[in-house]
């Protein structure tokens, strides 16, 4: 919904409206996403015919698809040539741009997201997920069974990371030395720029076995200096470390099963001194826009879980048996909370 600084602020029924049919850009980038769209505008501007003939599809769908994603500033059309052309969130759908998103909006408009979504108000009468009704099985469950819907989640997670890992690396403080270990850390991106950006630090990417075969640390910098360990989080991690990292991880969660992972690090920081940093959004009080809203009710179609604020954080830290920190913002959605050994 765009509105100048002197129009009038659109009527109820315009903005009902238009928020009841907001999943149409949620499809339209999805399309343009999956069709490699941005790809073909890297090298500059081209018109919805000359789009058509390179990604197969018909022009006159493509050019409404992406005049609607235009009015949400991803994709410009130059109305004189019929051109469409990148803008900044329209160049992070290349495939091949730094920190692409492309993967982490298919991942994100994907079924086992989708379709949970489309019965939210049965989620909210059952004050549960239904995602089993529908797919049969758990979330994480569904994926294992599903290897294509896995992939999709393992490459669009490392993607939406992409951008986050290095803003969260500088945030903290980490010490001069010692042991990082990065608990359901996926793909590694995260472990991988703490290590780049302090190299007296080793580090233990922690996950399952089938998730660990496509880690991203093997580089020239970091030889010597990390190891990869399976298993589950839910039972036991890597003890003895200096510090441990859950990004990502809580929110998928209930409290019940974030204390089970908490008691697991718990039990494993052994070390004087011994921090965990759970990063996720921390939620702010008030009626403000906060991407963590989002992804709350996100979690909550899906996964039961749920995003959380700073006081739950702590609730959920102390009963775990740490003592709750700083909290620290970063250049990204995510915060970083601290749980030490008290």
């Amino acid at each position: 919904m765009t509105t100048t600084p002197h129009s009038p602020s659109p009527s109820p029924a315009v903005q009902l409206t238009e928020h009841a049919l907001a999943y149409l850009h949620s499809a339209a980038l999805r399309a343009a996403a999956l069709l490699g769209v941005a790809d073909h505008l890297a090298d500059g501007p081209r018109t919805a015919e000359e789009l058509a003939a390179a990604t197969g599809a018909d022009a006159g769908h493509l050019r409404r698809a992406l005049r609607l994603l235009a009015t949400r500033e991803v994709f410009r059309e130059d109305t004189a040539t019929g051109a469409f052309h990148l803008t900044p969130a329209a160049d992070a759908l290349r495939s091949d741009a730094p920190s692409s998103l492309r993967d982490a909006v298919v991942m994100l408009t994907d079924d086992p997201f989708w379709r949970p979504a489309g019965r939210l108000a049965d989620t909210v009468r059952a004050g549960r997920t239904v995602f089993d009704d529908i797919f049969g099985a758990p979330y994480f469950a569904h994926l294992e069974r599903v290897p294509e819907a896995g992939t999709v989640f393992d490459t669009g997670m490392a993607g939406l990371a992409e951008s986050e890992n290095d803003p969260i690396a500088a945030a903290y403080e980490f010490p001069a030395t010692g042991t990082v270990v990065d608990v359901g850390g996926g793909r590694g991106g995260l472990l991988r720029q703490v290590l780049l950006r302090n190299p007296g630090l080793t580090g233990i990417l922690y996950d399952q076995e089938p998730v660990l075969r496509h880690h991203t640390l093997d580089l020239p910098d970091l030889t010597g200096r990390w190891q990869t360990a399976p298993g589950d989080f839910f039972t036991a991690v890597p003890p003895g470390a200096d510090i441990y990292l859950l990004k990502r991880i809580l929110h998928d969660w209930n409290d019940a099963d974030c204390l089970r992972i908490l008691r697991a690090c718990r039990t494993a920081m052994t070390r004087p001194g011994s921090r965990l940093l759970a990063i996720d959004a921390v939620l702010p009080q008030g009626n403000s826009p906060h991407p963590g809203k989002t992804m709350d009710v996100l979690m909550m179609t899906s996964l039961n879980g749920r995003e959380r604020d700073e006081p739950a954080f702590h609730h959920l830290l102390t009963e775990a048996g740490l003592k709750p920190g700083r909290t620290l913002p970063t250049e990204s959605t995510l915060s970083i909370v601290e749980g030490v050994v008290g």
